[in-house]
């Protein structure tokens, strides 16, 4: 369960500013201890301390710049993008495939594709958490359709220098997809 909160935590910081609520949340959140401590740790505590000067006002215009922007933002939030190697790949409808083949769809008025950062975050946490993937089914999805996309993402993100309290976050996430990463590949 602790990696769908993860995930879930992950997707609602990419998909609109964190509010008042989530800071404090954060700001009272045990640190991140043992096993992979250097790997999640420190980037947990860089963000949960980054919380501790965070303004939602502040947090709303920042991702409005980064990831919705007026016309094209500076950082587009749709991993597809970080994926494509020439113009007759898609991505988008091989993601699309396999969320209906486990009975997932888009909500109705979601104006997000399915493969914004948002959206494959929540689906790891689905299928962790509600659906009961097998470790298995969830590597073949986190190898496909989250990982090099999600890591570019946050890369572009950290590397932003519009960025700030988004660059802990980024950093968080790439940490926490690597250790993902790590797991499924000894566990396999």
């Amino acid at each position: 369960m602790a990696r769908a909160d993860l995930y879930g935590l992950i997707a609602r910081f990419f998909y609109a500013a964190p509010d008042a609520q989530l800071i404090s949340e954060l700001q009272r959140a045990p640190t991140i201890d043992g096993e992979g401590e250097g790997e999640l740790g420190a980037p947990w505590r860089d963000m949960v301390e980054a919380c501790a000067s965070a303004v939602p006002a502040a947090l709303e215009s920042e991702h409005t710049e980064l990831f919705v922007g007026t016309g094209k933002a500076p950082i587009t939030p749709y991993l597809s993008h970080y994926v494509l190697r020439n113009s007759n790949d898609s991505p988008l409808v091989a993601l699309r495939g396999q969320l209906s083949s486990w009975g997932i769809a888009r909500r109705e008025g979601v104006p997000e594709y399915e493969d914004h950062i948002s959206g494959v975050c929540e689906t790891m946490r689905f299928v962790i958490a509600v659906q009961h993937r097998s470790p298995e089914e969830q590597q073949v999805f986190f190898d496909r359709f989250v990982y090099r996309g999600a890591t570019a993402f946050c890369d572009a993100t950290t590397a932003s220098n519009q960025a700030r309290f988004y660059r802990h976050v980024a950093r968080f996430a790439r940490a926490f997809f690597e250790v993902e990463k790590t797991a499924f590949e000894i566990a396999g």
